[in-house]
């Protein structure tokens, strides 16, 4: 039995690991380090331990540092979650080593399905189908070329030693296999401390299709049904759901079927999920992740089942309470993972959270974040998982739209417009999915942004000054004299209606909104504004083409207008500021987000064309290569490999060629 249990991860994770413990009567402590002493996970545990400075390699990768936290508060168990530590065998030794029950499969296990090439033997061995691929110990570029040359263009290149889209490579030409193998190897040893790679033969249409298997200690094993995955940007997933639409009942017991039989074969014990592609042909077996996985709650959902529960059970010697006749499916269920990225291009973002509203009833939400915390460059960028569940597809797809068009987010950039626009897809209702699904349906997915209209300038004005006005209120009641005019936004002058003025800028667009006073409403040109007197009090803006409400928040200088169709932030100008303070020197190329120089290609002096890489900025697990936008020579690079930048700063400067 476990008495206290130690959680070695962070954010939404930690949190649903801690609300399953405590539930069972299981005492929790938290790591976290200097980043997060106060973050959402530490809070929902009994106890916490620092373990390092902000950068996981130094913190939640720091194996010794978990361990001591774990002797120091008494701990008898060790949970590592997802991502971090939770595949790593040597860690899962650890553990044992220093008397603590590790919350997971057998180190031997994740040893086996870790290495990419050794579960390919077994699951040879075991009779279960595989892509045709290499997966060989020689990993010299020549032998990588001449495996890709007899699989056939297009091929997969992955990393050997993990999963989650890391060092993952699409070559669709023999030109371009050696920087594409350059890029995997150094993201894959960054990733998992391993550069070796393989290649699988990349089919065009797949669906990825995963199958959840739990087994205890005493022999069972059995399947939780499939999940399907094949909502994908980057390689990484988007949408999940349970059970994979539209597969004959034969399938999806073969699935189950070889799920168990891949786990039996690596005397598997714990949660896991066995990883196929599925296609016109059948299914094959990718990868095992001997874990719990991001979207196991799609699951819980279908099941009842609390996976953590039956983990730390399982763990600690238990049986698993069903045989698999008495597992059932019920119904739907769909999760959505919210990012702060952009929703168009995919690139993570950073920054401070200074609004956040989830649906209420009708979804579960799984967070780490609460208002007013950071997304920073250390670690993923996931803010949350919105997950529905219904009495069949229709229905849970609807409640998953109604979820993600009510979540409201301010203060950074994130994917929810994406979200908001994937779950209405006609393809995606009917259930028409693969892995590039998203790329295939761009142009409505990925829209070209549309100009901001009159309505939204003005619903934005109106927030403003209704909330200079509260202001000047709280300023008047503190005052001791607060009946002077200081203390008074009205608007009011003599002879002539109140007039406010706000000017706003929407990227190059700047505006002026006047506003008159009309009794408790305000009037821009022909539209009638009302409403927006609290914080969370939505605002309204009517004339002849119809009536526009939604909420809008105000955070420093930005204000954030909701609109059905996705957020739109506006910048509050202050016409005393001088103009140009804000404009670039030209030929600075700055950092588009925080992250750490892993590769410069160039030197002072060096003569580029338009496109030439320049260097290469890790952030967020992820490589941004930095290319040159004019032809031109290079006169300074301010930074050197290793080093950690701020977005926004200036990374090298570039002198254009004459004419450019």
């Amino acid at each position: 039995m476990i008495r206290t249990l130690l959680i070695a991860n962070r954010g939404e994770i930690a949190c649903r690991i801690a609300r399953s413990a405590k539930a069972l009567g299981i005492r929790t402590v938290a790591v976290h380090s200097d980043a997060d002493a106060g973050a959402l996970h530490v809070a929902h545990c009994d106890r916490a331990c620092r373990i390092g400075p902000a950068p996981a390699s130094d913190s939640y990768l720091n194996a010794g540092a978990i361990i001591e936290a774990a002797r120091a508060s008494g701990a008898d168990a060790v949970h590592p979650g997802y991502g971090f530590l939770a595949e790593n065998a040597e860690f899962a030794d650890a553990c044992a080593d220093a008397g603590l029950t590790f919350v997971g499969p057998p180190a031997q296990a994740i040893r086996d399905m870790g290495s990419k090439a050794r579960a390919r033997a077994l699951m040879e061995a075991a009779g279960v189908a595989l892509v045709p691929g290499y997966h060989g110990e020689d990993q010299d570029a020549a032998a990588l070329g001449a495996a890709a040359a007899r699989i056939g263009y297009p091929v997969l290149i992955k990393a050997s030693a993990g999963g989650g889209g890391r060092g993952m490579r699409i070559v669709a030409t023999a030109g371009e296999l050696a920087p594409a193998i350059d890029s995997a190897r150094r993201e894959a040893a960054a990733a998992f401390g391993d550069g070796r790679l393989l290649i699988e033969k990349y089919l065009s249409r797949p669906r990825h299709v995963e199958v959840q298997v739990f087994g205890d200690g005493h022999g069972t094993m059995l399947h939780l049904f499939e999940r399907d995955c094949s909502i994908q940007r980057r390689h990484q997933k988007v949408l999940e759901e349970a059970p994979a639409p539209g597969l004959p009942d034969d399938l999806r017991a073969a699935l189950g079927e070889t799920a168990v039989r891949a786990a039996r074969a690596v005397g598997y014990v714990g949660a896991g999920t066995v990883e196929f592609v599925l296609d016109a042909d059948g299914f094959y077996f990718i990868e095992m992740n001997t874990r719990l996985q991001v979207e196991h709650p799609v699951t819980e959902a279908v099941t009842g089942i609390d996976l953590v529960a039956w983990q730390l059970d399982v763990a600690t010697g238990g049986r698993l309470p069903l045989t698999q006749d008495q597992v059932r499916c019920r119904g739907h269920a769909l999760e959505a993972r919210l990012c702060a990225e952009d929703p168009v291009d995919f690139q993570p973002r950073t920054g401070r959270i200074s609004y956040l509203r989830f649906p209420g009833d009708g979804a579960r939400v799984d967070t780490g974040v609460r208002e007013g915390d950071a997304v920073s460059v250390h670690y993923d960028a996931m803010i949350a998982k919105l997950v529905a569940h219904g009495p069949d597809r229709a229905t849970a797809l609807s409640r998953l739209a109604r979820a993600v068009e009510q979540t409201r987010i301010a203060g950074l950039v994130t994917n929810q417009p994406f979200l908001a626009r994937l779950v209405r897809h006609p393809a995606f209702a009917r259930g028409d999915v693969h892995t590039g699904f998203i790329e295939e349906h761009a142009d409505a997915l990925l829209p070209a942004p549309l100009p901001v209209d009159d309505a939204t300038f003005a619903l934005a004005a109106t927030a403003v000054v209704r909330r200079r006005a509260h202001a000047a209120r709280a300023g008047a009641a503190a005052a001791t004299d607060p009946g002077s005019p200081w203390h008074s936004c009205s608007g009011w002058r003599l002879n002539a209606p109140a007039v406010h003025r706000v000017t706003l800028a929407h990227g190059e667009e700047q505006r002026e909104v006047v506003l008159e006073a009309a009794g408790r409403d305000l009037v821009a040109a022909d539209l009638c504004l009302s409403g927006g007197v609290g914080p969370d009090e939505p605002v309204t803006a009517a004339g002849k083409d119809g009536t526009l409400t939604a909420p809008v928040v105000l955070s420093g200088q930005e204000v954030t207008v909701f609109l059905p169709d996705g957020p739109v932030v506006l910048a509050v100008h202050d016409p005393l500021e001088e103009a140009g303070g804000d404009e670039e020197a030209a030929g600075h190329l700055t950092a588009p987000m925080p992250g750490r120089i892993i590769e410069i290609h160039v030197a002072a002096g060096d003569d580029v064309v338009r496109g030439t890489p320049l260097l290469v900025l890790e952030a967020m697990k992820m490589e941004h290569t930095i290319t040159a936008p004019v032809d031109g020579t290079v006169t300074c690079v301010r930074y050197a490999v290793g080093d950690l930048v701020e977005e926004g700063s200036d990374l090298l400067e570039l002198e254009p060629a004459r004419g450019e």
